[in-house]
């Protein structure tokens, strides 16, 4: 049977797994969001990751937010945000209503993948439910597998086609194996197989929470240096001479990766009655970063003479990081928004955010007139930013920045 695959949601995930598949088969693009469907069917990709050209196999794809026109695709892949509730708990509502789609068009023969980021156990309890409204049986009648995505919005160089990834699924039907590979040997240069789900899911996680934790040792190591006045660039320069230093920087860290990641594994975990130390012991310090830059921009205010109150202020990088467009979780975009409470002489500078922001926020692509400002704040890495920086400087203006994580100083 002819391979049909459907790639529900159709964000920084899913798109990228859509345009890869087209270049061989015809793909479904599925998303209940129509403003999104309308705009892909346009070439336009608003998080600003794929340019028109990269759309170049349109007509091999079929853009759709509407149930009946997938029904006769027989690979799915869910691709949809799992995010937080407020209280710090999984947010499972769109997964929960992805799987729900699935039910109303699962057939004999089908195969379901997860991508999205989950904690251990989800994949079968999403087996669980297509089982109980579908009358179909696991491994009999369909096939669900898991395939944690590995996608870093922004980098040109671990794309998806250059990453290894990790497919998992448990089944000895040579023939959906057959299929599996053929989908995922398209989507990625190497694949990792396993058997175990769980395994699957677990490694998923802990990737990003090893990186939130050595962001967190980075970030804290720059606090105690800040308290103890020493230079830190000067620490790291010694540290890195060893072999084995692991080179990791400080900053603000959000996206919907490394500041959710962590709930997950220790929601599973609390509730079988195991607490976690050190898994959540980088958010809490990220998370004060916050606080640090505003402590750090008061002062420099104060020895100007200046209150944050009365002080024209101009933030060079608003997204979660530099070079993508992804607002969510940006402690950059959370400290802009504090700020512009209560002072309106505010500015943003950040070519990468999306229009909307734009009207919105009054945000600048660039620093015209330094003089301007009383300061200008660098919360983000960029070689845009550092020419920024480095244009500010030639023009006498140095004492004008503000550079909290030595990104160019």
């Amino acid at each position: 049977m002819k391979i049909i695959p459907c790639i529900i949601g159709l964000g920084y995930v899913g798109l990228p797994i859509t345009l890869i598949l087209s270049n061989k088969l015809l793909t479904y693009g599925f998303d209940i969001n129509k403003e999104r469907i309308k705009r892909l069917k346009k070439k336009i990709d608003d998080n600003k990751e794929f340019a028109p050209k990269k759309f170049s196999n349109i007509k091999r794809i079929i853009f759709t937010n509407k149930i009946k026109d997938i029904k006769n695709c027989n690979f799915y892949i869910l691709c949809v945000p799992t995010p937080l509730h407020k209280n710090k708990t999984p947010n499972l509502k769109a997964l929960n209503n992805a799987t729900k789609t699935v039910s109303k068009i699962l057939k004999k023969k089908d195969i379901v993948f997860i991508e999205s980021t989950v904690f251990p156990g989800v994949t079968e309890r999403c087996k669980n439910y297509l089982e109980k409204h579908t009358k179909l049986k696991n491994n009999k009648d369909f096939f669900i597998g898991y395939s944690p995505e590995r996608i870093n919005p922004g980098d040109k160089i671990n794309t998806l086609k250059n990453i290894s990834k990790i497919v998992s699924i448990k089944t000895k039907n040579k023939n959906i194996l057959k299929k599996v590979f053929k989908i995922y040997n398209q989507i990625s240069k190497k694949i990792i197989i396993s058997k175990y789900i769980r395994a699957a899911e677990t490694a998923k996680v802990i990737e990003n929470i090893q990186r939130d934790i050595n962001i967190a040792l980075m970030n804290e190591i720059l606090l105690i240096c800040k308290k103890l006045k020493i230079n830190f660039k000067e620490v790291m320069r010694l540290a890195k001479s060893k072999w084995n230093f692991i080179n990791f920087m400080p900053g603000l860290v959000g996206g919907h990766c490394l500041p959710v990641d962590p709930y997950y594994l220790s929601t599973i975990s609390k509730k079988n009655n195991l607490k976690t130390e050190v898994t959540l012991a980088g958010r809490k310090i990220n998370d004060r970063m916050l606080n640090y830059i505003t402590k750090e921009l008061n002062y420099f205010l104060n020895k100007k003479n200046k209150t944050l109150k009365n002080s024209k202020i101009m933030i060079v990088g608003l997204t979660y990081k530099a070079g993508v467009a992804d607002m969510r979780n940006s402690l950059n975009f959370k400290i802009f928004k504090k700020i512009k409470k209560y002072n309106n002489k505010i500015y943003g500078c950040d070519p990468f955010v999306t229009k909307n922001i734009k009207t919105t926020y009054n945000i600048y692509d660039n620093v015209k007139k330094s003089t301007y400002y009383d300061v200008i704040l660098f919360l983000s890495y960029h070689k845009i930013f550092k020419k920024i920086f480095q244009n500010i400087v030639s023009s006498k203006n140095r004492n004008k920045i503000l550079d909290p994580f030595n990104y160019y100083s």
